[in-house]
């Protein structure tokens, strides 16, 4: 009641002679409104004073605090009997504001309320006034809201201040579980269980509780939640993990500092990407230091022993930061050395101990090889991440070896024909491995019943004897062995036959089995066992064709002559650097017709320039790929020359993004760029070297495939010094900026270079054919990228495809990815098309803190770790800029 400015104006019964509103001053000297009464001469006294309609406010239990004065009555004379040092609380619960009399009946009583402190009239001559306190609770639940009554019964009494409330527990954060503002039970014994949820950035470890106390007061909370992985607890909140430091999983304890070799470069990372050259096995925990794979086993020696070999060699001399190196599989392949049979794999026969894959030592024995056979066998090293960090053939060593002349080995199947009762034909097929030239056969043989006690011995130069002097009906068992230079191999494996009681001989496929029995160990028939057979498993190499002095050689070895007639010109296409380019249709007998370009070589030409357009047919000739332009053949022996390939129906890749620009789904565009390296894989794996990837240089046909194409730039810069901006070509000055660094400072033209022209290309492709750089001029290209520029991702650009241009943009052409690398990356986002959501809006307003939009110009934006590159071109200047 201290609050209120006015007057309170509650009811009173009676209305008059009862409770008396008065202002009074308060010990502040504060005006404040008091409700008096002191009818203490006259007995029975019934003074109500009824609060105004206090609203519940969802609370169960409300405290009323009272303020008062209450006068001694033994102060007051000639009131024995009639004076009362009390008064009563009353309460009523009500729905709405309407009651304006007071029902005394409907009122449930609080308390009688006593004073601790009572005064005396002398007590307020000497200003002294003792004010009393009391709190009592009341339960209110069943209704809105409630009014509260007091009732004087003869005392001298003065109300100083009314407080109603009701206690909550308050808002709270426990365990990283925010716990609201709770109103307390009903009953002073009760606890309200409340369930807290989540911090921001936080999961549930276990259902977050606590109870909240009649008092106001929270008990001990049970459950609670764990930071999302990237975020760590700090101030009863979740903050993301700084930048270089990381948190796995929510369980984890907090942010822990990026294990060696790896970083972060952004808050709230969960994992630390490993540095160029290390890596990170799929089972490797987070917390382990990224690695590297081993070098190359070292020191491989071998050890010939007539067809066995015992290979030793020491570990690496780098292992990788890792402890679980290994030789997966010393693998082996064959030839044979009179013959220029290529090496072929070793067949299931071959014995490898202690085994072939997952080797943990440094030793095997390779035994069961051929005679006189050249064996290479390669050891490979590798560790958890070798497979991660596509490490092949970069981590093994080999050795050649010949194995010795050997006995051949047993002769595995033994036939028997016309058989009569004295005699029978055997023929036998050459041994597995003969293991040298067979000089004869010795056969022997003897009666069963006989166990080898008695037998006889033929030889033969063949493979086939006729036995005679047998007995009939008798049963006989076989053995047969083959000699070579280096002795005789072992007899073959018993081989039983009967006689026959019929003095003709059964002539045909054999005998039936009551007169033939075959049998290994006396079970089963044994089949012939299928020849060996090579596999070619070399790789093919590109061969330069200007290293024949005559091209006409190099053209007929690489490309297939085709008769003009077979070639119908249709209509010119375009001009090509040494004349037209045609379309038209080509029809090889036996073969459907198809349509093809034609390229021909314009009358008047040099020497050099002959050399120089059927060269680009003698490179195209070497290639069979999918992705590659295809040959379909020269024509030499008559004028104009002409070189005929398949027909790309959309042209250049340039010139067809341009024209349908924004038209594309990023999937089919991947799916573009997919094909390119799919094509530039497989020319890095013939050592070949493009030199002028672009996407002027990619062709389209009408199924969107996209076919490299262009083999005819010349492999040498100019000369001249001063012309670092450009090198030619036949056909004039190429632009640089498709071209590696390296290659324009120091002419060296590697695969490497050709993948920081893919990444060029790439960024052709995702801004629908604009032109690298825009306007600026070579010289401007080379600082820039001399100072660390590279291009921005182009509008709507995924994150993942950007990053993938900057790798290729490497300056360390060793840290580039590779041809296989960038295919299987983008074979990954293909299976998972979510990743390529996400684009670099917001990567660039980190870097910028704004956004600029100018239609008639081209801003570019790219952020290093230490530089913002801005590169404006207006063209021309907006009037409002």
């Amino acid at each position: 009641t201290r609050t209120v400015p006015g007057e309170l104006k509650w009811a009173a019964s009676p209305s008059e002679g009862g409770w008396e509103e008065v202002s009074i001053m308060d010990e502040k000297n504060i005006p404040i409104r008091t409700y008096q009464v002191c009818n203490v001469l006259e007995p029975n006294q019934n003074n109500w004073l009824r609060t105004d309609w206090i609203p519940r406010s969802g609370a169960q239990r409300v405290y009323v605090e009272v303020k008062f004065t209450l006068r001694d009555c033994n102060s007051l004379p000639g009131v024995t009997g009639t004076c009362k040092e009390t008064f009563n609380l009353y309460y009523h619960e009500s729905n709405e504001d309407r009651e304006s009399y007071i029902k005394e009946s409907s009122f449930i009583k609080v308390d009688t309320v006593a004073a601790d402190e009572s005064f005396t009239q002398v007590d307020v001559g000497d200003r002294i006034m003792k004010l009393n306190t009391e709190v009592r609770d009341v339960k209110v639940t069943t209704r809105k809201g409630f009014y509260l009554a007091f009732q004087d019964v003869g005392a001298c009494i003065a109300l100083v201040s009314v407080r109603v409330f009701y206690k909550t527990c308050p808002l709270t954060v426990r365990n990283l579980a925010t716990f609201p503002d709770t109103i307390t039970g009903a009953d002073t014994s009760s606890l309200v269980e409340v369930r807290g949820s989540c911090v921001n950035q936080s999961e549930e470890r276990e259902e977050p509780k606590m109870y909240c106390g009649a008092d106001g007061e929270w008990l001990v909370p049970i459950g609670g939640c764990l930071c999302n992985p990237g975020y760590e607890e700090r101030g009863g909140a979740c903050k993301a993990c700084r930048a270089g430091f990381y948190k796995a999983k929510s369980t984890d304890p907090g942010c822990a500092k990026c294990p060696p070799h790896s970083h972060s470069l952004r808050d709230g990372a969960t994992i630390c990407d490993c540095h160029a050259g290390f890596f990170r096995a799929d089972t490797d925990p987070p917390s382990m230091a990224c690695t590297q794979p081993p070098s190359a086993p070292q020191q491989l020696i071998s050890v010939v022993n007539e067809t066995s070999v015992v290979l030793e060699w020491t570990p690496p001399h780098r292992l990788g930061g890792r402890s679980d190196t290994n030789f997966p599989r010393p693998g082996a392949g064959g030839g044979s050395v009179s013959s220029s049979q290529f090496c072929a794999p070793c067949g299931s026969d071959v014995l490898f101990s202690p085994g072939q894959i997952g080797l943990m030592t440094t030793r095997v024995v390779v035994s069961e090889l051929r005679a006189h056979t050249h064996y290479t066998f390669i050891v490979h090293a590798r560790n958890g991440v070798s497979q991660a960090s596509g490490a092949g053939a970069a981590q093994s060593v080999s050795v050649s070896v010949t194995t010795n002349q050997a006995a051949p080995s047993p002769v595995s199947s033994i036939q028997a024909t016309d058989v009569t009762r004295h005699s029978l034909s055997l023929s036998w097929q050459q041994p597995d491995r003969p293991n040298g030239v067979i000089l004869e056969y010795e056969v022997k043989f003897y009666e069963k019943d006989q166990r080898e006690r008695s037998y006889r011995i033929m030889r033969t130069f063949s493979r086939s004897v006729d036995v005679t002097g047998l007995n009939p009906l008798t049963v006989y068992v076989f053995h047969v062995r083959a000699r070579t230079a280096a002795g005789y191999g072992e007899f073959s494996t018993p081989f039983e036959f009967s006689t026959n009681s019929d003095p003709f001989p059964l002539i045909g496929e054999g005998v039936n089995s009551a007169f033939l029995l075959l049998s290994v160990s006396g079970v089963g028939i044994l089949l012939l066992i299928s020849p060996y057979t090579p596999i070619d498993l070399l790789v093919k190499i590109y061969v330069d064709p200007f290293t024949y002095e005559d091209p006409d050689q190099a053209i007929h070895e690489f490309a297939k002559e085709i008769d003009v007639s077979s070639i119908h010109i249709e209509k010119v296409i375009g001009m090509g650097e040494f004349g037209e380019v045609c379309s038209g249709r080509l029809r090889v007998q036996g073969k459907r017709e198809i349509y093809v370009a034609i390229k021909s070589l314009k009358a008047g030409y040099s020497d050099k320039q002959r050399r120089d357009f059927l060269s680009e047919a003698s490179i195209m000739g070497q290639f069979d790929h999918p992705n590659i332009i295809r040959l379909e053949g020269v024509v030499t022996r008559c004028k104009p020359l002409m070189i005929i390939t398949e027909y790309m129906e959309n042209g250049s890749l340039d010139a067809f993004l341009r024209k349908h620009d924004g038209q594309f789904t990023v999937i089919q565009l991947v799916g573009m760029l997919r094909g390119i390296a799919s094509g530039m894989k497989y020319l890095s794996d013939m050592n070949y070297v493009h030199r002028d990837l672009a996407a002027r240089n990619i062709l389209v046909n009408s199924n969107l495939v996209c076919k490299v194409s262009d083999f005819g730039l010349s492999r040498v810069l100019e000369d001249d010094p001063e012309a670092t901006g450009t090198y030619l070509s036949p056909g004039g000055k190429i632009p640089i900026r498709w071209t590696a660094p390296e290659a324009i400072a120091y002419r060296k033209f590697t695969t490497a270079s050709d993948v920081w022209s893919y990444g060029i290309v790439m960024w052709e492709v995702v801004s629908y054919g604009e032109r690298p750089y825009w306007d600026m001029n070579n010289q401007d290209v080379i600082k820039a990228i001399e100072e660390g520029y590279r291009l921005p991702a182009p509008m709507d650009c995924p994150v993942v495809l950007h990053q993938l241009m900057l790798d290729c943009w490497e300056r360390d052409r060793a840290e580039r990815p590779t041809f296989s690398q960038i295919l299987n990356m983008l074979d990954k986002l293909i299976r998972n098309p979510g990743t390529l959501r996400r684009t670099g809006g917001e990567r660039y307003l980190q870097c910028t803190k704004a956004k600029t939009e100018i239609s008639t110009s081209k801003v570019a934006i790219t952020c290093t770790s230490t530089h913002i590159h801005i590169h404006i071109v207006l063209t021309p200047t907006p009037a409002s800029l």
